[in-house]
């Protein structure tokens, strides 16, 4: 289906071969299960089996993005692994190229205007819609494992996230450490933090 979706939108000289990425796919689909069986919710997780809808946008752009990470890991023709991209960035509008190495475990909720770059990302990590991960003057953040960005945030050049941290919606960290266990507000210029007690109830560890 992804392959006759992908040779739909660009039907030019270098069609996606859907036989010739099935291994890739496979790989693709293993990551998914294993990140899905970590997902405590009912639509990814239903307490036996791992559930995978492609109606489910979420899910969806999850699975785009394996698909294209992995056909670029696999060294497949680069025009396949921009192709499924843009499908995914055409479909659910967010960005997330597939050079940028997400962790095996994330979770993507309504990605729309979600623009994720080459920043470091610790396992357990979660994005809503319209939130940033990129540069200032070419460096890029590092996560810690259970970050959270919740709607409209975005974390920005040189900074360090610790672990179990979340920054609150339509808050902004630039070139700053944030240290673990804490919730972030604000912006450069006024901004607190609140501590954390627990990580997000949303996993299954």
């Amino acid at each position: 289906m992804t392959a006759h979706q992908v040779n739909a939108i660009w039907p030019d000289a270098e069609p996606v071969c859907k036989n010739a990425m099935q291994a890739s796919g496979q790989i693709a689909f293993a990551r998914l299960e294993h990140c899905f069986s970590r997902v405590n919710n009912r639509y990814f997780f239903d307490g036996r089996d791992v559930v995978f809808d492609h109606l489910h946008g979420d899910q969806y752009a999850m699975w785009l993005y394996f698909l294209s990470h992995q056909l670029y890991l696999d060294a497949a023709p680069e025009s396949w692994a921009k192709k499924v991209f843009l499908l995914n960035k055409s479909l659910h509008g967010c960005d997330i190229f597939y050079e940028v190495t997400l962790p095996a475990v994330f979770l993507l909720v309504h990605p729309l205007g979600t623009v994720l770059g080459r920043g470091e990302y610790g396992e357990y990590f979660i994005a809503y819609q319209r939130c940033g991960i990129g540069s200032n003057h070419d460096v890029y953040p590092r996560l810690g494992p259970h970050v959270t960005l919740r709607p409209g945030s975005a974390v920005l050049g040189k900074c360090v996230i610790g672990a179990n941290v979340t920054i609150a919606a339509e808050s902004l960290v630039l070139d700053r450490d944030i240290d673990a266990n804490t919730t972030y507000f604000g912006n450069p210029r006024e901004n607190w933090t609140r501590r954390r007690t627990s990580t997000e109830n949303i996993w299954r560890t």
